[in-house]
This record gives structure tokens, sequence and C-alpha cells, in this order.
């Protein structure tokens, strides 16, 4: 069975992945592409797809014209997919959302980003962290697409969580230049980014609260919390005391000279020594999209694929985590392609990129 999908904010950089990513997916039709302004063609935006992916039509954003669609993935910028997701919904078609808009529950959201438009949607948006969330996911009808640096941190840090002792998590971060986006600033400009690097943002970073959140949310389901379910804004979801409630996130992200690719150090204190890469192993035995790693990992590795590498290793109760994964691909669009898949009922590693571009 085909599924017709269309792609809401095709001129930006997971707009490009979505579309590589699709080209080959076996059971998905690439039938809609819409930007700001139309009047273009995919050729046209991306030369390097010429003879690679059918020359469609860059359409402007017309929600009637996604009528017919099974499923639409929304790259747009924060604030801007909560305007248009009721009207989707509405006709039927499901979304993948990749902005921040259905990620946090409102309180949250609106202490970080501005007023929340669809408190309606947001609260039935499921949190599309596949290996955490795999049940809620199936078969939802919105969903919210983890950031990327949630992304990396979350998959690291969450099996430890039952076995943390001090409740401070320190999370050095480092992103290659693309998780900045395609507009040009100060900061991305290559005489600045060139053989440098530097930390942005340090502890005010808007991921910040996701993970803080999420770590709540997921810990809260660890420790038989049955309360909670996966909707960002239930009752269930509100800030409430659990094992993960005092938890204080220590953000620091870094913009690093590389176009693509993720590096996070995470630093905890556990209550007593234990062996991390066993706990790794039997939390994600089953996981074929996360490898446990017996020394530390590299963005090489992971670039270009939708693999999460993680490495941890324990200095008595101070616990080192590593993690590294495609901040474009398992940060972004191929972990909202895996959503898509489990949204639409099909296996979740349909056209899922297992290569790294390595060397």
């Amino acid at each position: 069975m085909a599924f017709n999908i269309g792609i809401i904010g095709i001129s930006g950089y997971t707009g490009l992945e979505l579309v590589k990513l699709l080209i080959n997916h076996k059971f998905f039709n690439l039938a809609y592409i819409a930007n700001t302004s139309g009047e273009s063609t995919l050729y046209t935006l991306y030369p390097s797809l010429i003879n690679v992916a059918p020359n469609l039509p860059v359409q402007k954003i017309d929600l009637d014209a996604i009528k017919g669609l099974d499923l639409v993935f929304l790259a747009l910028p924060h604030k801007e997919s909560m305007g248009i997701v009721p009207k989707i919904l509405e006709m039927g078609v499901k979304v993948v959302d990749l902005s921040a808009d259905y990620r946090l529950n409102a309180q949250n959201y609106e202490a970080h980003y501005c007023k929340h438009s669809d408190l309606l949607n947001l609260k039935n948006a499921v949190y599309g962290l596949v290996e955490w969330n795999r049940e809620s996911i199936n078969g939802a009808n919105l969903i919210a697409n983890p950031g990327c640096y949630p992304t990396a941190t979350l998959l690291g840090l969450l099996p430890f969580i039952p076995h943390l002792g001090d409740k401070s998590v320190f999370i050095d971060a480092k992103s290659g230049v693309s998780g900045a986006g395609k507009k040009l600033t100060d900061n991305t400009h290559f005489p600045q980014i060139n053989e440098n690097m530097f930390a942005y943002s340090p502890f005010i970073h808007r991921h910040s609260i996701e993970i803080s959140e999420k770590c709540e949310f997921f810990g809260g389901k660890m420790s038989g919390d049955s309360s909670k379910d996966s909707r960002q804004d239930s009752p269930q979801n509100s800030p409430k005391q659990n094992s993960c409630e005092s938890l204080k996130i220590n953000f620091v992200p870094h913009l690093s000279p590389f176009t693509r690719g993720m590096l996070v150090s995470i630093f905890v204190k556990l209550k007593e020594p234990l062996n991390p890469l066993e706990i790794l192993r039997q939390c994600y035995a089953n996981e074929p999209f996360i490898r446990i790693s017996d020394n530390p990992v590299s963005v090489k590795n992971t670039a270009g694929s939708h693999f999460c590498d993680i490495f941890a290793l324990c200095n008595e109760c101070d616990l080192f985590i590593s993690s590294s994964i495609d901040n474009l691909l398992r940060g972004a669009s191929s972990q909202a392609l895996a959503n898509a898949n489990l949204a639409l009922g099909i296996d979740e590693a349909q056209g899922l990129p297992k290569i790294a571009y390595v060397p």
C-alpha cells in the first residue's frame, strides 16, 4: 500500500533531508512540497537532486492542496506550525511536526517561546522519541519530533535516571553548523566558525527545558507512575512529584566547525558505582539503531545515518556518558521518518539510513 506524503517547509536543511529519505521509500510517495513563496521547482532549489528525484513543483503553502494526503511533515520555524496544524488535522491528514510547537506542555512552551494558539491539539500531541515512546506513537495523528540536542541527551541519560544520586546534570553538547539553519548569522559566517568553537546560550538555551520536561516525564514512567501518559499537556504530564522532578539541568551547547553531526557529553553523580555499559546494553537490547560502544564515540561514525552511538564510563560514583548522532537525521529528519512510519502502521525502520559518511 502506498501513502501520499507532503513536506511543508522544503527550503531548509531538514526539508532537503526529508526529500532524500523519501525518494526510495518503499511505501511513501512524495506528492506535495511547499514553502512560503512557491514559484520554484525541486531541481531549482536543489540541483544535487537532478535525475535523482522527480522535479516536483514547489508550491506556496496552500492547505487546501494537501487534501488527499495521508501525512505531512512540517519543517517550519517555531511558532508557525501551530497556526496550520488544526486545519490539517481537521482534513484527516496526520502530522509530524519538526518544530518545537508541540514538544512541551503549555506552561513550559509559553515561558520559553510565546503564547500557544493551539492548546487543544497540544494536549493530544505525542512526543516522538521512538525508543522511549513507541507505543504511543503507533497510529498517532500529531507527533512532536524531538529537538536534536534533546534526542542525543535523552537517549544517553534516560537509562541512568533510576540510578542518579546528586540531582545536578551537566551537559556539554557540540553541534555542527547545519544545526543553526541556512540563514547566515555572525556566528555561522565562515571566518567566524572556521577553525573555531564556542559556547552559546549557556544554561538558557531553549532545549534545556525540553530535556528537563522529558526527563521528568520518562522518569515518572520508569518509577512506576502509571498516571503518566504521552500527551504533552495532559493533567498527567503536568509537573508533579516523582524521581526526576528535582533534576537540575545545566546545558551548555557549542557551535563547532563541522557541517553535520553532534557529540554530547553528560556528567552526573550516581547513588553507587555500577557497570554503565551493562545498563545501556540491557536498556537498548532490542533497539537496532542504538549502538553501545566500548570506546568513546565520534561524530563521524554516525553522520549520515539514523544511528545513535553511546558510551559511558564510571569513576566510582561519577558517571560520564557520551552520545553521538547526525543532527539533521536522527536529530530531525530520519527521526521524523521513523515517527511517520509508526503513525501509518508500517515497519519503523523503513527508509532509515544506516551507512555513515566515512571517511
